[in-house]
């Protein structure tokens, strides 16, 4: 039975699109998201930055994300046209700070634009879990938190570190990142967290997602979920596993994205999604297994 034709191709962005320990995605990745482009097809990254984080991982090519999910869904984006954007107030995050404050070495960070401010906790810790959002971070000009933003903030995350034996800060360990997830979701009504890598959660709309990010862009396109493609490798992708039967892990995937997949491919560090977007620009279906 023939294939759906393919109109759709969304991919996360780190460990997938870039490779661990580089700083844009590479160019032939980006080469081949161009002949995807030209061959009629919408392609983008499906991802938990803000949208204002995207222009320099992509080295200024703006095609690359003029379609795109941003912020897990907060944001969305066809053609250029914003779709669809959620904001967080000081007051929605004020009970995020509050249940954050119970788990040592936690805090929260809000961004106005693509500036993150430091709501709560300290600097070092995000340090740990997340350096290159510490190293553009707001403070006080003493170093401390700035507290609940005056700004309608368009991301949100919560970090957890950890002290190692040596009394170095890292990122925590994936249980205890999941117990702070879990107290988030069931202590805050109307937002969502998720657990994309450990140390680090994504603040959501209640039901909003990279799965539901993706399903709007689809209807605003006229297609159906079998003319799309996504890739990813962790947790904050397993939504848009679960709602578009096209999946596709890369090799470096978690155990639990890895098994959500319908189909599987070798690791980011060889570009292995920029040769199956080549494959589908070409009209062939690089999927085997």
């Amino acid at each position: 039975m023939a294939r759906q034709k393919i109109r759709l191709i969304l991919a996360d962005i780190d460990r997938t699109l870039l490779p661990w320990g580089l700083d844009a995605v590479p160019p032939r990745t980006r080469a081949a998201m161009h002949h995807a482009m030209e061959a009629g097809i919408h392609v983008g990254p499906a991802t938990g930055r803000g949208f204002d984080w995207l222009e320099p991982l992509f080295s200024g090519d703006a095609e690359c994300f003029r379609t795109c999910v941003a912020t897990n869904g907060n944001q969305v984006f066809l053609d250029g046209r914003k779709i669809r954007e959620a904001n967080f107030s000081g007051g929605a995050l004020a009970k995020v700070t509050k249940v954050a404050a119970r788990f040592p070495h936690a805090g929260v960070i809000a961004f106005d634009g693509a500036t993150p401010s430091l709501v709560s906790g300290d600097l070092e810790d995000l340090r740990a879990t997340f350096p290159a959002y510490a190293a553009a971070c707001r403070t006080r000009p003493d170093g401390t938190a700035m507290g609940l933003p005056d700004f309608a903030a368009t991301k949100a995350n919560v970090f957890l570190a950890q002290e190692s034996a040596d009394g170095a800060l890292a990122p925590a360990g994936e249980k205890d990142s999941r117990a702070m997830v879990e107290a988030l979701n069931q202590g805050v009504d109307g937002l969502d967290f998720d657990y994309p890598q450990p140390g680090f959660t994504n603040v959501m709309r209640a039901g909003w997602n990279k799965a539901t990010g993706i399903l709007a862009l689809a209807r605003e396109l006229g297609i159906g979920t079998d003319e799309v493609v996504v890739f990813g490798d962790a947790g904050n992708d397993l939504s848009m596993f679960e709602a578009i039967p096209n999946s596709v892990a890369v090799e470096n995937a978690t155990p639990e994205a890895a098994a959500a997949a319908r189909w599987h491919i070798g690791p980011s560090s060889k570009e292995s999604v920029a040769d199956a977007i080549e494959s589908l620009a070409a009209g062939e279906w690089p999927f085997t297994a």
